[in-house]
Parts: structure tokens; sequence; C-alpha cells
């Protein structure tokens, strides 16, 4: 297991994590200080639970905004993806019937 020293809010923390995941888990700490020091700088220093406290709930926000965007994103997708059935069913069966009469006048 590898040990990781990340920096929030300009306070040193040491944290587990598994080996190669390192730069991972920097970035998410950079994500999160980025919250923690906005916090801090919108509504004062409040100390480090309530600083991180506000940070997670902000990330929790933009993580339940992407799911609801997602799942519409993925809604119109099924919708598209049933729409794109049906055209392809109905220009198959014109080309069926454009054959059958093809069919007719040669034969």
């Amino acid at each position: 297991m590898a040990q990781v020293n990340l920096e929030v809010n300009g306070r040193p923390y040491a944290v587990g994590c598994e080996d190669g995941q390192e730069p991972h888990l920097r970035e998410l700490a950079k994500l999160f200080d980025q919250h923690v020091r906005e916090v801090a700088r919108d509504l004062g220093q409040l100390g480090d639970a309530r600083l991180f406290l506000m940070g997670a709930l902000l990330l929790a926000d933009e993580l339940s905004e992407a799911k609801a965007r997602l799942a519409a994103v993925q809604g119109e997708l099924g919708r598209l993806q049933a729409d794109h059935a049906r055209v392809e069913a109905r220009a198959v069966a014109a080309l069926d019937n454009a054959a059958k009469r093809i069919e007719k006048l040669a034969g």
C-alpha cells in the first residue's frame, strides 16, 4: 500500500492508497482543496471539520447535478435509438416493397 502526502487548505495529510493510485488521489485532493478554499474565502475559516463538510457538500451537489444530466442524456439517447430503429424498419420495409414492385415489373 502506498502513502501520499496531500495538502488541503494549507495543511498536510498523509493518506494511504493502492499502489499506482497516487496521481489520481492527488488530483482528487486538488479538486477538494479548491472547494474547501472557496468555502474559506466565502465564509471565513470555520475550522477544518466545517470547511471539509462544506467542501464535501459542494462536491456532492456537483455530483448530483452531473448524475441528473447523465440520466437526462441517457433518456434522450434511448429515445433517439428507438426513433432510429423505427426509421430503419420503415426504410427496410420501403426497400422491400420497392424490390417486390421491380420484380413484378420485370416478370
